[in-house]
């Protein structure tokens, strides 16, 4: 490893974050740092950063799909419906992350999406604070991968104050970095210049 990057098999140098997980290594080659302009994918991604918290984000990925099976697919109308026995069974899941306050969050934010999508859209609403394009990083090393940003730190105030919770600066940032709303893939992976290509295109 140099400087935050990890030399492959395949010849191709990558970030050092998902080390050689096969499952990981294919998030980072595939989703993570892609622009995501979709309103019920970039819910979908928030709410599991969210479930996060406190734990690493392969464990959530390893979930995903119970997750998406127990949350209806992440479609936030049919999660504003949720009854307190379905909280209960859900509590009941071994599938997914077993917390309350995030479940309770969960739908706590699908009224808050259901609300700003009346204002024109969940996506419009989150890249606006990056002018609808990618910022572009040029990260050599992983000591220079920032936890937050003054701009993580306004989104999750105003998600804050639209209803959201589990949505600190570092929570919304690490949801930035996935998303493309921020390229910070280091320099030296492949992904950088690919996503930063696709960035181009936008």
């Amino acid at each position: 490893m140099t400087d935050g990057l990890i030399f492959h098999p395949d010849g191709k140098a990558r970030c050092w974050w998902p080390g050689t997980d096969p499952l990981y290594v294919t998030y980072h080659d595939t989703e993570w740092g892609v622009p995501e302009f979709d309103d019920r994918a970039l819910f979908e991604k928030l709410i599991l950063d969210g479930f996060q918290a406190g734990l690493s984000w392969i464990t959530i990925l390893r979930k995903r799909e119970n997750f998406r099976k127990a949350f209806s697919g992440f479609e936030p109308e049919k999660i504003v419906r949720f009854t307190p026995p379905k909280v209960e069974k859900l509590m009941l899941d071994a599938g997914i992350v077993r917390n309350r306050a995030k479940i309770e969050a969960t739908m706590a934010g699908a009224r808050a999406w259901l609300d700003i999508q009346e204002r024109g859209g969940f996506s419009q609403f989150l890249w606006n604070f990056v002018d609808g394009r990618p910022i572009q990083n040029n990260l050599k090393n992983r000591s220079q991968v920032q936890a937050e940003t003054d701009v993580s730190r306004r989104i999750s105030k105003a998600l804050k104050a639209e209803g959201f919770n589990f949505v600190g600066p570092t929570i919304v940032y690490a949801f930035m970095q996935a998303v493309g709303m921020v390229n910070d893939h280091l320099v030296g992976c492949y992904r950088h210049e690919e996503c930063a290509a696709i960035a181009e295109k936008l």
